[in-house]
This record gives C-alpha cells, structure tokens and sequence, in this order.
C-alpha cells in the first residue's frame, strides 16, 4: 500500500475509562507500520502514575520558533531539539508499537496524582510548578497552544498520527476545558472510532449515549463503533449493531473478542479481569476522587501463572502505586506465580514480595502501616524470605525519609535497610544501563549483569551515617542506586524496569518471555482479523 499524499489522523475514542482505548490504539500503531507508513501515537493529556523516560528529540519539523505563547523546552545551535523526560508509559509503548522512538510532544500533559485531589503536572516531559498549583480549567486554556503545537508538529513528520482521548467524550461537565476529546479530534480533522467494553454491560446504550451527547458537528467524526471484550455467540448481537446503525448513521465496525493475557501492560488497572486476577480495580482514581479501599479480597485474589509452579510473588498495591506497569514480564514467566495484596493475607505462603514505586512513599508508608502490612512484610525478611523494593519501595525500606522541602514528607522507614532517603526539590528523570556488583543470597545470579532501565524519583538514599558508624552497612552493588542487606535476602534499587530486561529475567528464573514485538504483532494481526474488511484502510485514505 502507498503512503497517503498528506497525514491522516486516527483517533480511538471510549464510552469509559478501561474501554480498551490504549489497547486499541496500539494495535492500530502496529498495523499502521506494517503498511510502511510513518507512525507516531498521540494522547494531548494522560493522568497516570505509570511513566516511562524518553530521549531528547531532533525536532524534524521545525524550520521557526514555534507560536507565540507555546512553551517548548528547546534549545541547542540549531533550535530544534527537544528535552527528553516523562511520558505516560501507555504512548512508550505506542510508539515502539508504531516503530517510532518514544518522545515528549507523543504525551505533552501528563498528570500524575499525588493526592486524592492533587496531581504534579508534567509538560513536555518536565515537571512545571506553576501549572501544578493551577486549577483543572485554567489550565486547560494554558496549555492548549503546547498541545496543539505538538500535535501538528507530529502530523507534518508523519503519515499516519493514532490519537487515543481519554475517558469519555461526553463528558459533559468538562466539554468546556477539553483538550484531549473533542477538541484534538477537531484540530486534527481525526476520524475517530468508539470504542465500548461490552463484557461490562450496557454497550449499545453506552455507545447510543455517548453519540447523543456530542454537539452535532462533532458526531460527524464518529466513523465507526468497536464492541470490545466479547464473549459468546457473535449472532446474538443482531439487531442491536443494525438499529444503532439507523438510530446513528455509524456502523459497528469491529466486534473484539475478549482476549486474556494478550501481553501488554496495563495502563492504569492494578488488575486484569480475568477469572484468574481476580476483579478489576483501578489504583489510581481521577482528581478528586476517592481511592479504593478494602481488605485482602478486595484487591487479593488467586494468583497468574503458567506451568508448575517454583516462585510466589506478592507485589503490595498501595493507593499510590507507580510504575505498576513493569511487572507484566512476571506474569509471563512459566512457574511464576504472581498476586497483587492489600493485606497481611496477601503474603501468606509468598516467596518473595516486591514494594513497588510510589507517588507519595509517605502517604502510602502510613497505609503500610494501617493494614498492619509492615509487620507482615519485617516477619517476611525476618524469616530469609525475599524482600525487592523498588524506587519509592527502596526508600520505604530504609530507616527514614527526611524532608525539609516539602516535596512528599517526613516518615520512619520500614528499616529493613541501614539507609536514610532525603527528597530534594530537582527530580531525577534518566534512562540508566548499570552492572550489579556482587550480589548475595537470591540474587547471586545477577552479579555482574548489565541491567537497563530508567529513574525517576525526587529522593536521593545513602547510607544512614549513625549506622554505619555502628558497623551495620548496607552493600551498595551499584552508585547510589542499589543496596542489599547482609543477609542477601533484602534487595533495594533505583531502577525501573528490572523485570523487562531479558538478562535480568534468564539470571533469576531462567526463562525468556515473549517479547514487545511479538505482542505488537499479534494485536496487528487480531484487529486485522476482526475489523470489517477495508475499514482500516478507509480510515486513512482521501
């Protein structure tokens, strides 16, 4: 197939939140590249806690200084090169789908909460002060030059631009701050696809709704309704896609069956809604929201795993859980079983148990320790069993954490580690590529494996100096990034990504896991097979 003389955009709309909005975007990211077009994924603005690290950017485009009121954090001789830093892990993975090198302009806002009613504001990669401390609707308009500067700028380097919005387009309490539904679709002149979760219930009301809410002009980018995650006979939908036809002038282009396991990580969603993962809870509530609460059934349930099983893991799903989205190697690792726990019962007959990455390690150090986890997890260390912390879980395994700029709070540790964390107001925001020292205990196997991955975090941790003076140090197995007790069983790092590295996963457990592009493939390969012929392509063409 011939490029198109001129860039189209795609763009996949929801009737919710977990429609399958970031699912269906990638795939479409793939099956756009296989073409031989030039791919690049888009979402104006993400609220999540999960982020990847991203390169800086030779802006391509660019021959000006952008508009009046944009604000690019660019530099260099030329002008033209754009800051590397954080974008919402769902438009990384997008972009590797489409083959294209992740970069800022793909996710320009990022929201990441903090607080059940306040999130740190990422824009173009970089935390802005200014516009965290500003409401949700002021904003908006702040923004919006930056977002659609970006925008336009990866139409004019691209064939193809997949834009994923967020939520629900009809979501009329917001329609007047919107940048990231309706007023993307309109800037781009995207032919826009909606998408509904039908194993939910509901979805040709849903889908009807969503339509009959939308200012007229903009039902006219509806080119057509997905029905996600079905299950059962496929005639028994008639005549419900026909009559949603006449009542909208929008056919049903796709009916997607449910597809378990397919591989790629979760945006948002502590858990999978599998019968096996247990029920679907999201961790990370939208502002002002309240997040969940419930004991160990709640958010427990059985494990993941494939094949006999040799390894437990019990990753803690703390309300301020980040970076969630690099434990999904695990789950495809044969003999490892994985859960997600809230309570003491959670790590009932675990072999390890992993404190992840946290946007607020004192806010959800305090939850520790009103679930009575943190005794649970010292009498887990206690009895030589494994203990990994990671980032926020790193520093919340140390003695302390010390703020006196107000950046996330002062807290005692869970002092497993003889280390003192103090938050500082620069962030670290890097890709990293480290060799582990010599390892001890569980993680011998590591020891002098080249291991990638990336950091972001405020705190900086280093030995606890009254401690060491005392003679209890902790082994640093690489420069202030990771340290593991005498014992050899306590393990804490900086580094994101650990489990997404091949070597890492071949050292530990022996195994290779499918890898991304392989995922890519097979969900280029299912929309393919359930997408109405030509619809793809009548998408994209004049």
């Amino acid at each position: 197939m011939n490029a198109p003389p001129r860039s189209r955009a795609v763009m996949v709309l929801g009737t919710t939140s977990g429609a399958g909005k970031s699912w269906l975007t990638t795939a479409l990211c793939r099956h756009y590249a296989r073409l031989g077009l030039k791919v690049a994924p888009f979402k104006a603005q993400n609220m999540s806690n999960n982020a990847r690290v991203v390169a800086p950017t030779l802006v391509a485009s660019r021959t000006a200084p952008p508009p009046e009121g944009v604000n690019f954090p660019w530099g260099g001789p030329a002008e033209n090169w754009l800051a590397g830093g954080e974008i919402g892990s769902a438009q990384y993975f997008q972009a590797l789908a489409a083959r294209a090198e992740p970069e800022v302009r793909m996710n320009p806002l990022l929201l990441k909460p903090e607080r059940d009613t306040h999130s740190q504001v990422v824009l173009l990669g970089q935390v802005d002060e200014a516009l965290t401390r500003m409401g949700w609707r002021g904003r908006s308009e702040k923004v919006w030059p930056t977002v659609a500067c970006a925008l336009d700028e990866l139409m004019a380097e691209n064939d193809v631009v997949v834009i994923e919005g967020a939520g629900s387009p009809a979501e009329i309490n917001l329609m007047d701050s919107d940048i990231v539904n309706l007023r993307v679709a309109r800037h781009a002149h995207a032919r826009c696809l909606l998408v509904t979760d039908i194993d939910r219930g509901g979805a040709f009301a849903h889908l009807y709704g969503t339509w009959a809410l939308l200012p007229e002009m903009d039902r006219a980018l509806i080119h057509g309704f997905v029905l996600n995650k079905f299950r059962g006979d496929a005639s028994l939908l008639a005549p419900g896609p026909q009559q949603l036809q006449e009542l909208t002038g929008v056919p049903t282009v796709a009916t997607l069956p449910m597809w378990w396991q397919h591989g790629l990580p979760e945006e948002d969603g502590v858990f999978d809604t599998t019968p096996t993962l247990g029920t679907g809870v999201s961790s990370l509530p939208p502002e002002g929201a309240r997040a969940p609460r419930g004991g160990p059934s709640a958010l427990g349930g059985p494990y993941a795993t494939s094949g006999a099983i040799h390894t437990r893991i019990a990753v803690v799903a703390y309300p301020r859980i980040s970076n969630l989205d690099e434990f999904q190697p695990l789950k495809n690792v044969p003999g490892v079983a994985l859960r997600w726990a809230r309570g003491p019962a959670d790590l009932v007959g675990v072999d390890w148990v992993i404190l992840p990455g946290s946007k607020h390690t004192s806010g959800d150090l305090a939850w520790l320790r009103a679930q009575d986890l943190d005794r649970a997890i010292s009498a887990h260390a206690a009895q030589g069993r494994v203990v990994l912390g990671i980032c926020g879980g790193l520093q919340m395994l140390g003695e302390a954490l010390i703020d006196t700029h107000g950046i996330d709070g002062n807290a005692p540790g869970l002092g497993l580690l003889p280390l003192v964390t103090a938050f500082e107001p620069a962030k670290t925001v890097r890709r990293t590529v480290a060799r582990l020292g010599e390892a001890r205990g569980a993680w011998s196997a590591l020891s002098g494996v080249d291991v990638r991955g990336y950091e972001i975090h405020h705190g900086q941790t280093a030995q606890h100096p009254a401690m060491e003076a005392a003679g209890d140090v902790a082994r640093e197995l690489m420069p202030g990034l990771a340290w593991q007790n005498a014992e050899g069983n306590v393990l804490g790092v900086y580094l994101h990504g650990l489990f997404e590295d091949p070597a890492v996963l071949q050292a530990l457990f022996g195994a290779q896991v499918p890898t991304l592009e392989s995922v890519f493939e097979r969900m280029a390969d299912f929309i393919a097979a359930h997408f109405e012929p030509g619809v793809l392509d009548q998408l994209i063409a004049d």
